[in-house]
């Protein structure tokens, strides 16, 4: 009986907690986004050790949110752009290039086209034009795929020549930041880390034996980035009041 006690009370309150939940999810579903960003991309590899902002490259994104509570967004996201690092700006601290980078003295070019969906948290309801806070820093997180065409070229070592398109997949994380300019438009600021899982992107990996092993790092994978301004287009949708309601009301009269 107590197994049964506490099986009925588990139930219940997990029941009310669903409904707690989907009643906010109804409620808001009635505000949607859509737009688009410029920005830029940024890889970090091999031949970029570190994040260069002198890599930036040009990108465009555009992307559907979906309010499913007031801190809760979820995203649909394309993403594309160019990508580019080169051995000869790889500086150590001592402000020269890196005794591996002059070695292996590598380039590479080429773009990148990502799909991703993921999850925002809002820290207010900037939606919300019966409040004087119409601005919100969020945090966010999602998974993605990509595929990246990229071209290598090392003069003194030729084996890295290579052409190539890779397909991935990639772990979004990042932060931003949304000002509604108006009850419908909004202005976005974005900065996020394209987790990849391969060591390919550029390559460069170093796992293929011989001389190659001294060229690249095995055990450390490839990365992105995107930062970049957007403007969205809020959608509202109006609920007609429930007509059980209304005939409810008018007989209390």
């Amino acid at each position: 009986m107590t197994h049964l006690t506490s099986f009925k009370t588990l139930l219940i309150g997990t029941v009310s907690v669903g409904s707690v939940f989907f009643a906010h999810v109804v409620v808001a579903q009635n505000t949607s986004e859509i737009g688009m960003g410029i920005g830029g991309l940024v890889y970090k590899g091999e031949l970029s050790p570190n994040y260069q902002f002198r890599n930036n490259r040009p990108a465009l994104t555009a992307f559907y949110r979906k309010d499913i509570s007031a801190p809760v967004t979820l995203r649909a996201s394309l993403l594309g752009g160019m990508l580019r690092a080169d051995d000869r700006n790889v500086r150590g601290s001592s402000g020269n290039v890196t005794p591996l980078s002059v070695y292996r003295d590598a380039n590479m070019k080429g773009s990148l086209l990502e799909a991703a969906g993921g999850m925002e948290y809002n820290f207010y309801d900037y939606h919300n034009r019966r409040d004087k806070v119409h601005f919100t820093p969020y945090v966010f997180i999602g998974v993605a795929g990509f595929y990246a065409s990229i071209t290598t070229a090392s003069a003194p070592h030729p084996q890295l020549n290579q052409k190539a398109g890779v397909f991935s997949v990639a772990v979004p994380v990042g932060l931003g930041f949304k000002y509604a300019l108006s009850e419908h438009w909004n202005l976005g600021l974005e900065a996020g880390a394209r987790k990849t899982f391969t060591d390919n992107l550029d390559h460069v990996d170093g796992k293929s034996g011989g001389q190659n092993d001294l060229l690249g790092n095995p055990h450390d994978q490839d990365w992105y980035f995107y930062n970049g301004l957007s403007i969205s287009y809020t959608f509202y949708k109006i609920r007609c009041p429930d007509k059980s309601q209304e005939k409810g009301k008018k007989s209390d009269k």
